[in-house]
């Protein structure tokens, strides 16, 4: 019975490339998400998540690839808040809060001017991911492959940054350029995230695993692993509760996450609520 009710999904090939564009975005979602987690970024994901609203617009309205208009948009985004913070005395927090409504607004008055009132609005902000194509999910392959091969050589770099970054500025580290990278990293998680489970909810691919992961282990490499195992079972776990009660794929997988979250919380062997008490 349990095997049926397994393999019955897996006969149509929509939930087969579902179910593969997941896997793909579990682990790439875990990686990213556990280098925001550590440097306390969490919230960067919702402002690039956000911001590429205005550069898809513009894309869609010079006819060329989404993809490539709101990678260019999210990273703008993300160096107006850098900017902001290095420039001023403004906390990250507010700065953060005011280029993620700034640029959604944008967003919104570019679709009003541009006339591209064609751009299906839900599909962007809650996802659809099964209407991707089998070039979808070798595309996010290759942005995962390489993200994981990136990870792999700049590691310890990454790592002594991650955990003291003015450290590694003393030590001579291209702090800012490890910070673009990151940017850029989290930019294309989002950009291969957003037809899975829209802009809306990308955060929770990014941050929710990672946070889940935090809560049992310590170490960053660790957390890399944890927070993919779990990023793979929400998705494949959503995709199979979207096919047997017809729910919304993007917020299926996103309670799931919370669920693996919750479970973390209650029930971690050193900082579970419950298990402290």
């Amino acid at each position: 019975m349990l095997i049926s009710w397994l393999i019955e999904p897996l006969s149509f090939e929509f939930m087969r490339l579902a179910i593969a564009m997941g896997f793909f975005l579990g682990i790439l979602g875990a990686v990213v998400g556990s280098y925001l987690i550590l440097q306390q970024m969490g919230m960067m994901s919702g402002v690039v998540s956000h911001a590429v609203l205005p550069g898809i617009a513009v894309a869609f309205f010079w006819e060329i690839n989404l993809a490539i208009g709101a990678f260019i948009a999210g990273i703008l985004s993300a160096l107006v808040v850098m900017l902001i913070q290095s420039r001023s005395t403004i906390k990250v927090d507010a700065a953060m809060a005011l280029v993620l409504s700034s640029f959604l607004a944008l967003g919104v008055i570019l679709i009003t001017l541009l006339k591209t009132h064609q751009i299906d609005l839900d599909d962007l902000l809650f996802g659809d991911i099964l209407a991707i194509t089998s070039l979808d999910v070798i595309q996010t392959a290759i942005i995962t492959a390489i993200i994981l091969i990136l990870t792999k050589l700049f590691y310890k770099e990454l790592e002594f940054y991650t955990f003291d970054p003015i450290g590694a500025k003393a030590c001579g580290l291209p702090v800012n350029f490890l910070y673009f990278g990151l940017i850029c990293a989290i930019t294309i998680t989002i950009v291969a995230s957003m037809q899975t489970v829209g802009v809306l909810l990308v955060m929770s691919l990014l941050v929710g695993p990672a946070i889940t992961a935090y809560l049992l282990v310590k170490e960053l490499h660790e957390m890399m692993i944890i927070g993919a195992i779990i990023g793979v079972l929400s998705t494949v776990s959503g995709m199979y509760l979207s096919y047997y009660f017809d729910l919304p794929s993007g917020a299926a997988i996103v309670m799931i996450v919370f669920s693996f979250f919750l479970l973390s919380f209650l029930f971690s062997p050193k900082q579970g609520v419950l298990i402290r008490k």
